[in-house]
């Protein structure tokens, strides 16, 4: 659900930037003191949704594909306002190093993907669930619940942003009737894979579950069971497991291409045309592969399995970058909360 700056006019992008750098230093200031403990997470849990959501998986009968957005889990493990800034820093490294989802549209993309998973569905869903009866099943049903509701948001806050753009090309009406059907079955997906994932942490470190400001019960040991676990599943998303990603567009590009016969549309003013040129310089690794060019890429069309050397280093770069943005911005958070609570002379 990564948005192009074709589908988003000036105006709009840059209300959705504001909008977003807004929520981002909400959240740095609302951070809850425990989340500086759990930097190493922070990190390892960026890496591990960056390489998970290079890994496109196909929705049966559709000819489209999806894949994880992983906010909710983040909100989960590390609180709404870490996880927010971590789904920020993920999608910041995919648009400057990847040409994933364009630069006017990075802002509304991080609220799409995040404001929803970290600001609604999970205080709103997931928390009021589980809170009288945090038992595994419940946690399930909870993150289920919660990761569809996120997606739909998410799918109808792109269809709104683009006919607030004028995008004449996707009308309104035809436009939500396709992503909202498609986000559903990605939704549910992603809720069954975030119920995996907490039934892996319940067992390893169950006290995470339980959510900012509450009261913990520490478990002897360290966290590195989780990290180890999840960097491994990093390393081997991004690695490998992406040669395997379904060739399919995804849930949007599948919407658009069903309205308008084409899977992208074309930049439509200077700032568009501007912006679109400043990434292609920028990106080390466009489309997660080597630069080629459209005569090569052409040649080497659609295959699947595609083992490409590229696209490991890509994973692997990826999650690294990922990691350790995250855990630089979380460090300069920590030394600034230090700096202001020492005395002044």
């Amino acid at each position: 659900m990564h948005m192009a700056d074709a589908l988003l006019s000036p105006a709009v992008g840059g209300v959705m930037w504001a909008t977003t750098a807004g929520l981002a230093a909400y959240s740095v200031r609302k951070l809850e003191p425990e989340a500086e403990d759990k930097l190493p997470l922070m990190g390892v849990l960026g890496a591990f949704v960056f390489a998970a959501q290079m890994i496109n998986f196909s929705i049966p009968l559709t000819g489209s594909s999806g894949h994880l957005g992983g906010g909710l889990l983040l909100a989960i493990l590390l609180g709404p306002y870490a996880g927010f800034l971590t789904m920020a820093a993920i999608l910041v490294i995919q648009a400057l190093f990847f040409a994933d989802g364009g630069i006017l549209a990075l802002g509304g993309n991080i609220f799409n993907l995040g404001f929803f998973s970290c600001f609604v569905a999970y205080p709103l869903i997931y928390r009021r669930m589980i809170q009288k009866e945090a038992t595994s099943s419940r946690q399930g049903l909870a993150a289920v619940l919660a990761a569809v509701v996120a997606l739909q948001l998410g799918a109808f806050g792109v269809v709104v942003e683009t006919k607030l753009s004028g995008i004449t090309a996707l009308p309104f009406g035809t436009f939500v009737l396709l992503m909202q059907p498609i986000h559903l079955a990605i939704g549910l997906v992603e809720g069954l894979a975030t119920t995996a994932l907490i039934a892996f942490i319940r067992k390893a470190r169950p006290e995470l579950l339980e959510g900012p400001g509450k009261e913990k019960t520490p478990r002897p040991g360290s966290l590195r069971p989780v990290l180890v676990g999840f960097l491994a599943a990093a390393l081997i998303l991004g690695g490998v497991a992406s040669w395997f990603a379904s060739t399919h567009p995804d849930g949007l590009e599948w919407s658009i291409l069903r309205v308008t016969g084409k899977e992208e549309l074309e930049a439509s003013s200077r700032v568009h045309t501007a912006l679109v040129e400043l990434q292609r310089r920028v990106a080390l690794l466009p489309d997660y592969s080597f630069k080629t060019s459209s005569e090569e890429a052409a040649a080497e069309g659609e295959t699947w399995p595609k083992i490409d050397p590229g696209t490991s280093v890509a994973g692997l770069l990826g999650a690294a970058l990922t990691w350790a943005v995250t855990v630089l911005f979380g460090t300069v958070v920590r030394l600034l909360r230090k700096r202001r609570s020492l005395p002044s002379s």
